[in-house]
Protein backbone atom coordinates (compact mmCIF):
# COMPACT_ATOMS: atom_id res chain seq x y z
CA UNK A 1 0.00 0.00 0.00
CA UNK A 2 1.23 3.25 -0.45
CA UNK A 3 1.36 6.22 1.48
CA UNK A 4 -1.84 8.90 0.56
CA UNK A 5 0.18 12.08 0.21
CA UNK A 6 2.66 9.90 -2.76
CA UNK A 7 2.17 10.52 -6.61
CA UNK A 8 3.68 8.21 -8.73
CA UNK A 9 6.90 8.98 -10.27
CA UNK A 10 7.95 7.84 -13.72
CA UNK A 11 11.95 8.32 -13.54
CA UNK A 12 14.04 8.25 -16.83
CA UNK A 13 16.30 5.57 -17.07
CA UNK A 14 20.11 5.98 -16.98
CA UNK A 15 21.84 5.86 -20.15
CA UNK A 16 23.99 2.19 -20.69
CA UNK A 17 26.81 1.65 -22.88
CA UNK A 18 25.75 -1.32 -25.28
CA UNK A 19 27.65 -4.12 -22.84
CA UNK A 20 25.49 -2.90 -20.27
CA UNK A 21 22.35 -2.91 -22.44
CA UNK A 22 22.72 -6.64 -23.33
CA UNK A 23 23.19 -7.62 -19.63
CA UNK A 24 19.97 -5.83 -19.15
CA UNK A 25 18.36 -7.50 -22.35
CA UNK A 26 19.66 -11.11 -21.18
CA UNK A 27 18.04 -11.01 -17.93
CA UNK A 28 14.78 -9.64 -18.85
CA UNK A 29 14.87 -12.13 -21.51
CA UNK A 30 15.17 -14.32 -18.12
CA UNK A 31 12.90 -13.32 -16.29
CA UNK A 32 10.05 -13.69 -19.09
CA UNK A 33 10.51 -16.63 -19.58
CA UNK A 34 10.53 -17.98 -15.69
CA UNK A 35 7.33 -16.17 -15.28
CA UNK A 36 8.62 -13.49 -12.81
CA UNK A 37 7.75 -10.52 -14.82
CA UNK A 38 4.99 -9.86 -17.54
CA UNK A 39 4.94 -6.91 -20.17
CA UNK A 40 2.73 -4.19 -19.51
CA UNK A 41 2.31 -1.09 -21.76
CA UNK A 42 1.89 1.45 -19.40
CA UNK A 43 2.44 2.14 -15.79
CA UNK A 44 2.48 5.12 -12.91
CA UNK A 45 5.40 3.90 -11.78
CA UNK A 46 8.73 3.62 -13.85
CA UNK A 47 12.10 3.16 -11.68
CA UNK A 48 15.78 3.25 -13.64
CA UNK A 49 17.88 0.20 -13.96
CA UNK A 50 21.74 -0.04 -13.13
CA UNK A 51 23.97 -2.47 -14.02
CA UNK A 52 26.91 -3.40 -11.24
CA UNK A 53 29.52 -5.69 -11.62
CA UNK A 54 29.84 -8.73 -9.19
CA UNK A 55 32.53 -9.28 -6.73
CA UNK A 56 34.42 -12.26 -7.19
CA UNK A 57 37.40 -12.66 -4.67
CA UNK A 58 40.37 -11.00 -4.27
CA UNK A 59 43.51 -10.77 -6.53
CA UNK A 60 46.50 -8.65 -6.28
CA UNK A 61 47.62 -6.06 -9.04
CA UNK A 62 51.23 -4.69 -9.56
CA UNK A 63 50.68 0.01 -9.89
CA UNK A 64 52.97 1.94 -11.74
CA UNK A 65 55.34 1.61 -8.29
CA UNK A 66 55.70 -1.67 -8.08
CA UNK A 67 53.55 -2.11 -4.84
CA UNK A 68 51.22 -4.50 -4.66
CA UNK A 69 47.56 -3.18 -4.46
CA UNK A 70 44.17 -5.83 -3.72
CA UNK A 71 41.76 -5.38 -6.05
CA UNK A 72 38.32 -7.06 -6.60
CA UNK A 73 38.13 -9.34 -9.44
CA UNK A 74 34.58 -8.51 -11.63
CA UNK A 75 32.80 -12.15 -12.06
CA UNK A 76 30.07 -10.81 -14.13
CA UNK A 77 27.36 -8.01 -14.11
CA UNK A 78 24.05 -7.87 -11.82
CA UNK A 79 21.49 -5.94 -12.91
CA UNK A 80 19.36 -3.95 -10.28
CA UNK A 81 16.36 -1.81 -10.25
CA UNK A 82 16.82 1.42 -8.34
CA UNK A 83 13.31 1.10 -6.17
CA UNK A 84 14.44 4.17 -3.83
CA UNK A 85 11.50 6.46 -4.77
CA UNK A 86 8.73 3.57 -4.78
CA UNK A 87 9.46 2.58 -1.28
CA UNK A 88 9.75 6.01 0.10
CA UNK A 89 6.32 6.19 -0.83
CA UNK A 90 5.67 2.55 0.14
CA UNK A 91 3.62 2.21 3.76
CA UNK A 92 5.38 0.47 6.23
CA UNK A 93 4.40 -2.59 8.12
CA UNK A 94 4.10 -1.77 11.72
CA UNK A 95 4.59 -5.80 12.39
CA UNK A 96 8.46 -6.37 13.45
CA UNK A 97 9.39 -9.42 11.37
CA UNK A 98 10.64 -12.55 13.51
CA UNK A 99 14.16 -13.07 14.17
CA UNK A 100 16.13 -15.79 12.02
CA UNK A 101 17.43 -17.81 14.87
CA UNK A 102 14.39 -17.39 16.83
CA UNK A 103 12.81 -19.19 13.93
CA UNK A 104 15.09 -21.82 13.18
CA UNK A 105 15.06 -23.29 16.91
CA UNK A 106 11.30 -23.08 16.52
CA UNK A 107 11.55 -25.34 13.44
CA UNK A 108 14.38 -27.26 14.81
CA UNK A 109 13.08 -31.14 14.99
CA UNK A 110 9.86 -30.91 13.29
CA UNK A 111 8.91 -32.97 10.62
CA UNK A 112 6.66 -30.97 8.93
CA UNK A 113 7.37 -27.07 8.19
Amino acid sequence: MLEDDYKPVAQPQRRLNPTMKEVVRKEVVKLLEAGMIYPISDSAWVSPVQVVPKKGGMTVITNDKNELIPSRKVTGWRMCIDYRRLNKATRKDHFPLPFMDQMLERLSGQEFY
